[in-house]
């Protein structure tokens, strides 16, 4: 995990450079002269852990969300409910965009694709 850097002269921060002939990179003082080379080449990594209920929770939430457009072409083959939110997706381990539904009855929340 990379950290922030700091210059050994004046305790400013050092900001990542790349010297495009050598291929380096190296972090540099912006105020004053001091460069050194980078020992890892990551200069920003970003994880993010989602647990399962996350990813549920966020699908349950989009039949509240305004923004997205709902069908009465359809019916909830669980509860039978004739509204559904839509929204077009990259499903796992597919190419192209999945068509989702989410059932709007608030007792149910069923998810499907076509």
């Amino acid at each position: 995990m990379s950290t922030m850097k700091f210059c050994r002269e004046c305790n400013n921060i050092l900001y990542p450079k790349e010297d495009r002939d050598r291929r380096t990179l190296f972090f540099a003082c912006r105020n004053c002269e001091h460069q050194e080379v980078s020992d890892n080449n990551c200069v920003y990594r970003n994880e993010v852990h989602h647990t399962a209920g996350e990813r549920t929770q966020v699908l349950q939430d989009v039949t509240s969300d305004p923004t997205l457009p709902r069908t009465k072409t359809v019916r909830c083959n669980v509860c039978g409910h004739g509204e559904a939110v839509f929204f077009q997706a990259m499903a796992r381990g597919e190419e192209g965009m999945t068509l989702f539904f989410v059932c709007c009855s608030p007792d149910c929340g069923n998810r499907w694709r076509e």
